[in-house]
């Protein structure tokens, strides 16, 4: 793997099974992305652009720009299909010190930051059908991050069946809605048009695009996590490409299906807020009672992704320390059951830890400018790693090379400039905390120091 010598794992511990095929690791791909952001997103992205050739222009411009994205990441699991992903490729390319401060991130904040989000989003949802109080909705999180958790220890291989059925149940009730819309004649093409023209109120197009494809760019969010579970996929050289690609397609499939069968539920002219829309296509679709069936298969989708989240990222933790760079600790698998369950544990304690603060929400928006970052690193880490490694044995290359890096660079550089101009401070501060990890790292105990080499920075 790349020049770079790693300490020998320590005596203890034993691998992780490799268990999941194509149809589990598809699932991770889709059932990440397919979460509340499917019903919020579409809303915010017609306000601004006013026009529906517009909106399905940037769908489809994203989800390109995403799967060759994802092209990439099938290359770099090929290379490198052991457990930890993104982690294993930022070390291969750039070493360990910026592999460390990814993980640094993944653990301090982000991971159970998105994790304690995910939960309370279904929680809150769940108390709006059962009328639950604030303190029962928090309780609810807490028992769905615990639940899965341990399912999660328990076996990776019914953990990814949980994710399989979640995940088709998912695209099967999104696909309902898109028939029993169409069948039935609930709206009106009519709201299309007219098609390419903006709307009255509309954003200029140039600002529009921007804020719309960043609507739609963390709407796809997560597609890139099932690489951490390289390491439990049978034949994951063969099997992640082809998981990446199949993922990706299907979720932007089902989005352009599911704005369009807003619109032609709800005139753009009408939409006033995220909610507001949701609730009005809920009415047309199910009557008096189209809030509590939208929000309930909100819950279904939004516990999919939530237990994706689960699996996948406790296993930078796990790579971390097996390259102890992390507590040894929580490269051991549990004895019986041979799933990372000290780092499984470490996942749900600290998100409940967030759940108990309410701090989540700020967390996630002081980080998503780092996380984009280093999203972006590692995809150019494939230069990198083609320079050290030209030829490899049994890798899928990324087609149509260098166009499929650099087009995912360039939308992922744009992503960086309107989001810094936006929200200036959130970025700096995710820097900033993101940087205070050099210190931890360089005084690690029991690392060797001759490792530590950083190329390409």
């Amino acid at each position: 793997m790349g020049n770079t010598t790693l300490p020998a794992s320590p005596p203890t511990q034993t691998e992780l099974r490799r268990e999941l095929g194509l149809a589990s690791a598809t699932a991770a791909v889709a059932g990440e992305c397919i979460a509340v952001g499917i019903f919020l997103t579409p809303a915010g992205m017609a306000k601004s652009l006013g026009s529906p050739l517009w909106l399905l222009a940037v769908w489809v411009f994203v989800g390109v720009m995403t799967l060759h994205g994802a092209l990439c990441f099938g290359e770099l699991a090929g290379r490198f299909p052991g457990t930890g992903g993104m982690y294993v490729y930022l070390r291969e390319a750039f070493g360990r010190c910026v592999a460390f401060l990814y993980g640094w991130m993944c653990l301090l904040v982000l991971d159970p930051g998105l994790t304690a989000a995910l939960a309370m989003g279904a929680a809150s949802y769940a108390g709006y059908i059962f009328h639950s109080s604030p303190p029962v909705n928090k309780g609810t999180a807490f028992a769905a991050v615990w639940a899965l958790c341990f399912l999660n220890i328990v076996s990776i291989r019914v953990s990814a069946g949980f994710l399989r059925w979640m995940t088709w149940l998912k695209l099967a009730v999104l696909g309902l809605l898109t028939v029993w819309a169409t069948v039935f004649r609930l709206g009106s093409w009519s709201n299309f048009m007219p098609f390419v023209a903006q709307r009255p109120g509309s954003l200029p197009l140039i600002p529009a695009l921007g804020a719309a494809m960043v609507g739609a760019f963390f709407s796809f969010g997560g597609w890139w996590d099932v690489s951490k579970i390289a390491g439990e996929v049978r034949n994951p050289s063969r099997i992640l490409p082809r998981a990446f690609v199949f993922g990706v397609i299907a979720v932007t499939a089902v989005y352009i299906l599911v704005t369009a069968v807003f619109l032609y539920l709800v005139p753009l002219q009408n939409v006033t807020s995220d909610e507001t829309f949701v609730a009005q296509a809920g009415a047309v679709l199910f009557g008096r009672a189209g809030g509590i069936v939208l929000a309930a298969i909100v819950i279904l989708c939004v516990l999919g992704s939530l237990a994706a989240f689960v699996i996948s990222a406790p296993r930078v933790y796990y790579a971390m320390a097996k390259d102890r760079l992390f507590f040894p600790a929580f490269a051991k698998t549990h004895t019986y059951f041979r799933t990372p369950a000290n780092a499984i544990l470490l996942q749900g304690t600290v998100a409940s830890l967030l759940l108990w603060l309410g701090t989540f929400q700020q967390v996630i928006s002081y980080f998503m400018f780092v996380a984009i970052a280093f999203l972006g690193l590692t995809v150019a880490g494939i230069f990198v790693l083609r320079n050290k490694q030209p030829n490899f044995d049994n890798v899928t290359l990324a087609p149509a090379f260098p166009i499929t890096p650099v087009s995912f660079l360039m939308l992922v550089v744009v992503l960086l400039v309107l989001i810094a101009v936006d929200r200036p401070y959130e970025a700096v501060l995710g820097i900033v905390v993101v940087l205070a990890g050099l210190p931890f790292y360089f005084t690690l105990p029991r690392r060797d120091k001759s490792t530590d080499e950083v190329t390409a920075l």
